[in-house]
């Protein structure tokens, strides 16, 4: 109890550490709730986020609940990582790079009992962080310019707490609760080089809380003695979130100096939507595994808070027109010739993978940018005197983000998770 009473303090400390940073530096995290998280764990990054089918007795597998079963009974699962990245933006012939560095996830499971597995921990939702300027010239007079500064910081992070259950041979189902929170802070500031323009500043805030219910289901199916084949799939409830979006104009007369405001409040303006995924693995001795997933996310059917402003009729109101329902397809695998061989080259897990993602955000009424990624990555072995079980995940991931008339944005990744795998209930014997 000791034991697992510091691995709680550890992951309080890792949720403190996900709320001071946001992640990206991405302009399209300016929209919607920003830019959409990868909720996936060192193992599963190597190949790209694959995993609603994988079953590991060695890792966490929080995307799909049901996998928690499969943990070995002997151990507690500690698991962390971070990320290092180095993004290009380009448009329209101009090219600037930024770095940035964030704390990704941490996760803990054990069995509770026979065919019976629990996990909790934290994992990130959406990321906003953007700080950019945009200047030119008023209907082509070089003598009036501008300047618009965009800047926005936040994001929603998500704790949570899952149970996995085999209640029947080779078929597994789960549920995983979890708590969201976060906020996030937007603004466009509007100035001129006119002494006669007023300059005009919005404010866009919001702080989220509400909950979500993911549940999971796995069924193996045995072709023979070496052979098997997994079927996974997951569904996340969609509900109303029951928090506020405030919009706030602050308008500054270039001649008087006065200053005047004004507020905006949409209630219970925010949705979550249904998710529903699913995929399957082919399993090989357990030294190969291959699978392929799928994922819906029903963004089309919810709304999200927009100001405008026609003819000097300013208006903040819900649009239905904002997002698009989001399709990801995942391929990939991993290798390991030899769990238990004494040729360290055999024990390392060779992983794999490439994604592509459909835009879930409509900007300017034209669609956001779309995602392709491939990774590789390597699961090493920790070995010493006392423990021979837990790993090291590195991988390394190259995504591409792009739009017809918007940003493109290239990013290398770096990710590193440790997952500490120790026999804490194990009974050990003196002779």
């Amino acid at each position: 109890m000791k034991k697992i009473t510091i691995a709680i303090m550890m992951m309080v400390l890792a949720t403190l550490t996900a709320a001071a940073q946001s992640g990206t530096n991405s302009p399209y995290s300016q929209y919607g709730f920003g830019v959409l998280a990868d909720q996936t764990s060192g193992f599963n990054r190597g190949m790209n986020g694959l995993g609603i089918a994988f079953r590991e007795s060695n890792q966490v597998n929080f995307l799909n609940p049901a996998s928690y079963s499969a943990m070995d009974s002997l151990t507690f699962i500690f698991d962390a990582g971070i990320s290092l990245q180095l993004t290009n933006f380009s448009e329209n012939g101009v090219k600037k790079n930024a770095k940035n560095a964030s704390f990704e996830y941490a996760v803990a499971g054990f069995r509770l009992f026979n065919h019976v597995g629990l996990s909790f921990g934290i994992i990130p939702f959406t990321n906003v962080g953007y700080n950019y300027t945009a200047s030119g010239f008023i209907s082509g007079d070089h003598s009036n310019g501008y300047i618009n500064t965009y800047s926005g910081e936040g994001g929603i992070h998500q704790v949570f707490l899952g149970v996995g259950v085999e209640p029947i041979k080779h078929v597994s189902i789960g549920v995983n609760g979890s708590y969201m929170w976060g906020k996030y802070s937007r603004s466009v500031v509007n100035t001129y080089t006119d002494a006669y323009i007023n300059s005009l500043a919005k404010y866009y805030n919001a702080d989220i809380r509400t909950y979500s219910v993911d549940f999971g289901l796995q069924v193996t199916i045995p072709f023979s003695k070496y052979n098997s084949l997994t079927l996974g799939a997951t569904y996340g409830l969609g509900h109303n979130i029951n928090d506020d979006a405030e919009c706030r104009i602050l308008s500054k007369n270039a001649q008087t100096g006065v200053r005047d405001s004004s507020t905006f409040v949409i209630e219970k303006a925010f949705k979550l939507p249904q998710t529903i995924r699913g995929g399957l693995m082919f399993n090989h001795k357990n030294k190969l595994k291959i699978g392929a997933d799928y994922s819906l996310q029903k963004w089309a059917s919810t709304s999200f808070p927009v100001y405008s402003d026609n003819n000097g009729h300013a208006t903040y109101a819900l649009s239905d027109n904002y997002f698009k329902d989001r399709h990801k397809f995942t391929f990939g695998g991993e290798y390991c010739p030899g769990a238990y061989s004494r040729k360290f080259l055999s024990r390392i897990h060779y992983r794999f993978g490439a994604s592509y993602a459909t835009p879930y955000l409509k900007i300017n009424g034209q669609d956001g940018p779309k995602e392709l990624s491939v990774s590789a990555g390597f699961g090493i072995p920790i070995m010493n005197s006392y423990n021979n079980r837990s790993i090291l995940n590195v991988s390394a991931q190259w995504v591409r983000t792009d739009s017809k008339s918007f940003v493109t944005e290239n990013t290398f990744r770096i990710n590193i998770g440790l997952t500490f795998n120790e026999r804490w209930f194990m009974k050990w014997k003196v002779e």
